[in-house]
Parts: structure tokens; C-alpha cells; sequence
């Protein structure tokens, strides 16, 4: 008899539960999908997949509100058709009336925690994944409606206008490109037509613009080519977020901070710009500038005197400068440029030039922690030929072997960087004084590392009370459903929202304060257990009532 009470009531829970299911999980989806259809411009297509890849995200919070307005309007209606008395009179207990429920709060709970620390943060990436195969119909379509389209990278901000944009031949016409740093323009790009290709991988994303008659406009100096091949990597395009990774990929981050992107940028910025600065400061060291290299050199390559050497394929080259200044991602080398570019294996010299200044930058392209120079001079004038020239380029450049072991204590046994090493600072490097620049790179990567310690506890806890929380809201629906016997079914499932308000509320709080880098972590991971806790002796209460009547 008592498994066939519990067969009904579990049936008709059911019913109530889909059918609350159904419904709210189709309002929060089309909710759920604006965003990204407003910033992206995705395509009706794209909808229909976005919405299937956010379901888990919205069932996430649907499915305990679901159970909780089953509980509250079945208990109800049973206790109101004096089905509830009729059974207790047979001498059922009312433990045993609620243990469907309970059943079905169970599942829900561990649904629940399975979809959070699981299932949500898998379907997240395969959004990601959607997006980025359709990255370039995104593109053109932004540009034939609103006229531009926007890439994010590391912390630059590439954006790209055009008059007219051919989706066919991957074509875009009128082009105007602008690489945006830190709120200030660096380059400008004045492109005459531009083919258009993404290049999606699981690490790594990048668009490439193969541009005809293009221009270069900045503070380094204005140029332009015929041709030019422009690569940029863009990050992710949902974000990358704690929010949205699984429990073991939290445990993996907490053990190597690379596997976050966010830290990895930022610490991959902080090793070239320290690289950087270790190579000014011997560059300095080596050049005099009270010396200067007097004449012309005419100096075999192998005669150092005040010049400096960098080593590279196939060339190398000797160079002197008045000034060395390390700026953002390049050095600075003003006054009395004088550059001897040489053939590694013959030694014979190919050029020497003069300049009034140049530049000493990494190219970003490739490995960041084994970096490729390249030294720009501007206003040349060419030795061997009188020749003038705008600026003279030689590429290939790599940084000295002690520069590079200096830097390599700071990096682990695998290559990776140490990244908490990193972020303590520089002491180690005996007379090392670092810049603004660095020093502001250190310090947003100490807080980033702290910063995404904090969010690990906090979402690990807040998905944890929450998926537990949820049988304690779903049995308070149902207690107060047999306890309003009397008054409207709808009312029970109002009040009992209160209790679940209260811990969403504690969590929300809980989270923000966990997170808060100037707040003690406990107090915020406490309240998150204090609502639960609260919401647990809030049940005990109700079945106390009910057993004690």
C-alpha cells in the first residue's frame, strides 16, 4: 500500500515538475542567449545551438525552483482533498507522506552539483567553440550592419572598419584597422582591401589580414607596402572565467597557474617586459654614451669597443646608441644610431647605417618566453651607398644567453613560468631596479593570483551550498504546502521562495566577500554555510510543526 501511495504522489510530483520545467527553462533560455546575439551578431543558426549550449547554465537555477513549485502546489492539493488526513488516520506517517519528495529533492540536488562542477562549464567551451567556427560570417556580418568588428587580445583591443564587406571571396574594402592598448591608440592601419582568415585552435586563436596597399600610421612613424601580412591573436570570446570550469580543471589551475589564461597573459607580459628591461640595462652597461662610436665603424664584426652584439639568423648586427630606454614591448635607442649588420658565417659586412633613433621591440608572434627581436632604425642614411631611407629593419634578432639565464630563474623545471615566483618580485636580481611599467605588471599579477585563489574557494563553496541547499528549499515547499491546507496553492509555493531567497542571498554575499582581497576569505565562505545552515533548521522546524500536530 505505502509503495503505491509513494508511486502516485511521485507521479503527480513529476507532472508538475516537467511541466514547471518546460516553461521555465524556455523564458530564462531566450534570456540567456541576448547577449551574446547582440554583441556578436550571431545568425539564426548560431541561436538555436547557443540556446541548447546555455541550457545546462539556465537548468543550473531552474530545476530546484521547478521541484520547489511542484512540492509546494502537489502537497498542497493533496492536503486539501483531505487525502493527507485520510492518510494519516490509516496511521501513515508524515515522514513517509514527504519521502517522495524528499526522493525527488535528491535528484535534484545532485543534478544540480553535476551540472554546476561538470556539465554547465563543458557546454560553455562547445559555445565557445561555436562561436569561433562561425567567427568570420560574425565578422562580415558586423561590418555589412554596424561597420566595424572588434578583436580582443591579451590587453589590446584590435578593431577593424570597412566600407564594404564581401562575405563570397572573404573580401573587405576601405579598410581601416586600429590596435588599441591599455585606452590609447598604438597603430593605425589604412588598408585598401583585405582578405579576410581565422585561424581557431583549442589554445590558440588568431585572424589574419593579407592587406594590398596598406599604411602604417603611429607614434614609431608612418610607412606603408604594397602587401602585407597581419596576424593577431584574439582570446576567447565568452570569456575565460573560474565561473566556467570544471572542479578538476579549478585543482589543475591551482597547481599551475599557466592554465589560466588570464594569469598566463598577464605573466607572460611581465617575463618579456622583464626581459626587456634585463637587456636595456646591459645594453647601457656595454655603451658609454660619454664614449660614442666617434667615426663611422670600419671595425671588423668581431671588434666590439662600444657597440653592443646581438646574434641572430642569418644575420647579426653591432650597434651604438647616445640613449637606452626601455619602454612598453620595445627599447628605445635615441641619438647617434650606428648599426653594423653581418653575415653569421662569412663575418663579411652587409650594411652600416646611421640613424637619428630606433627601436628594439619583441615580436609578440610565437613563443613570448623565447622571444624574437627586431631592431627598426629610422631616418637611415647607408654608408656604403649614401643611400636615404625611411627606416632600415633587421629581424631575427635574438636576446643574449645571460640575459635569458638571468630571466630563467623564473621559470619551473617544465619551461612554464613560476608564476608565483613571478608576482613576489625581483629582489633575487642583484641590482635590478624595474620600472613603473614592470613594477605595475608584477603587482596585476600578484593580485590576479590572489584574486583567482579567492574565486576558486568561492565558487567550489557557493556551488557546493547551493546544490546541497537545494533539498532543504525543496522540503520547505512541500511543509509549508500541507501547512497552508487552507488558503490559495500558489501562496505556499510564494513563501516558501523567501527561505531560497535568503540563501541565494547568502551566497551572492558570501561570493563578493570571499573574492574581496581586502576582506578575510573565511567570513565570506561562512556566510555561505550560515544560510544553508539556516535553511536546514528552517526545515526542522516546519517537520517539527507538522509531527508535533
Amino acid at each position: 500500500m505505502v509503495y503505491t501511495l509513494h508511486k502516485y504522489i511521485f507521479r503527480e510530483l513529476l507532472k508538475v515538475f516537467i511541466l514547471a520545467l518546460v516553461a521555465l527553462t524556455l523564458i530564462l533560455s531566450l534570456g540567456s542567449i541576448l547577449q551574446p546575439v547582440q554583441e556578436y551578431g550571431a545568425g539564426p543558426r548560431q541561436v538555436i545551438f547557443l540556446m541548447f549550449y546555455f541550457l545546462p547554465i539556465t537548468l543550473t537555477f531552474v530545476l530546484p525552483m521547478a521541484a520547489l513549485f511542484a512540492g509546494a502546489l502537489v502537497y498542497g492539493r493533496f492536503t486539501s482533498d483531505n487525502e493527507f488526513d485520510a492518510c494519516r488516520a490509516s496511521g501513515i506517517s508524515v515522514l513517509t507522506l514527504v519521502t517522495p519528495g524528499l526522493l525527488l529533492a535528491i535528484i535534484v540536488a545532485i543534478a544540480n552539483l553535476i551540472l554546476s562542477f561538470y556539465i554547465m562549464p563543458t557546454f560553455v567551451h562547445l559555445a565557445e567553440k561555436s562561436l569561433k567556427a562561425d567567427a568570420k560570417q560574425m565578422l562580415f556580418r558586423n561590418i555589412q550592419q554596424k561597420g566595424f568588428y572588434k578583436l580582443a587580445y591579451d590587453n589590446h583591443l584590435f578593431l577593424i572598419y570597412a566600407d564594404y564587406a564581401d562575405p563570397l571571396s572573404d573580401t573587405l574594402s576601405g579598410v581601416i584597422a586600429v590596435e588599441v592598448k591599455a585606452n590609447e591608440i598604438k597603430q593605425i592601419y589604412p588598408i585598401e582591401t583585405a582578405k579576410i582568415e581565422f585561424i581557431t585552435g583549442e589554445n590558440n586563436n588568431e585572424v589574419r589580414i593579407t592587406a594590398k596597399n596598406t599604411g602604417r600610421i603611429g607614434r614609431s612613424g608612418e610607412g606603408g607596402a604594397e602587401f602585407v601580412s597581419l596576424t593577431k591573436q584574439f582570446g576567447s570570446i565568452l570569456g575565460d572565467d573560474i565561473k566556467f570550469k570544471k572542479i578538476d580543471e579549478m585543482g589543475q589551475i591551482e597547481s599551475d597557474f599557466m592554465k589560466f589564461e588570464p594569469i598566463a597573459i598577464l605573466a607572460r607580459n611581465t617575463y618579456s617586459q622583464l626581459l626587456l628591461e634585463l637587456l636595456a640595462r646591459d645594453i647601457r652597461e656595454k655603451i658609454s654614451p660619454a664614449a660614442g662610436p666617434g667615426n663611422t665603424p670600419t671595425e671588423a664584426p668581431g671588434d666590439t669597443g662600444n657597440f653592443y652584439t646581438l646574434v641572430g639568423e642569418p644575420n647579426s648586427v653591432r650597434f651604438f646608441a647616445g640613449q637606452c630606454l626601455p619602454q612598453d614591448e620595445q627599447i628605445d635607442l635615441i641619438n647617434r644610431i650606428t648599426a653594423v649588420e653581418y653575415q653569421n658565417n662569412s663575418g663579411i659586412v652587409l650594411n652600416t647605417v646611421r640613424g637619428k633613433e630606433a627601436f628594439l621591440s619583441m615580436e609578440m608572434e610565437g613563443d613570448r618566453l623565447s622571444p624574437i627581436l627586431k631592431l627598426d632604425i629610422r631616418s637611415v642614411t647607408v654608408q656604403e651607398t649614401n643611400q636615404l631611407k625611411m627606416w632600415h629593419i633587421i629581424q631575427g634578432l635574438k636576446p643574449p644567453a645571460k640575459i635569458e639565464n638571468i630571466a630563467s630563474q623564473f621559470k619551473s623545471g617544465n619551461g612554464s613560468l613560476n608564476v608565483e615566483k613571478l608576482a613576489a618580485g625581483f629582489n633575487e636580481i642583484q641590482g635590478f631596479e624595474p620600472s613603473k611599467r614592470l613594477a605595475d605588471l608584477r603587482f596585476s599579477l600578484d593580485k590576479q593570483v590572489k584574486k583567482t585563489k579567492a574565486e576558486i574557494k568561492a565558487e567550489k563553496n557557493s556551488r557546493l551550498v547551493f546544490g546541497i541547499g537545494c533539498v532543504a528549499m525543496i522540503l520547505i515547499g512541500i511543509g509549508l504546502g500541507i501547512i497552508k491546507r487552507g488558503g490559495h496553492l500558489l501562496s505556499a509555493f510564494g513563501v516558501s521562495c523567501i527561505p531560497a531567497a535568503i540563501l541565494i542571498v547568502c551566497i551572492m554575499s558570501g561570493k563578493q566577500l570571499t573574492e574581496n582581497l581586502g576582506a578575510q576569505t573565511i567570513s565570506g565562505v561562512a556566510i555561505m554555510w550560515a544560510g544553508l545552515i539556516f535553511l536546514f533548521f528552517l526545515t526542522l522546524g516546519i517537520y517539527y510543526h507538522l509531527l508535533k500536530n
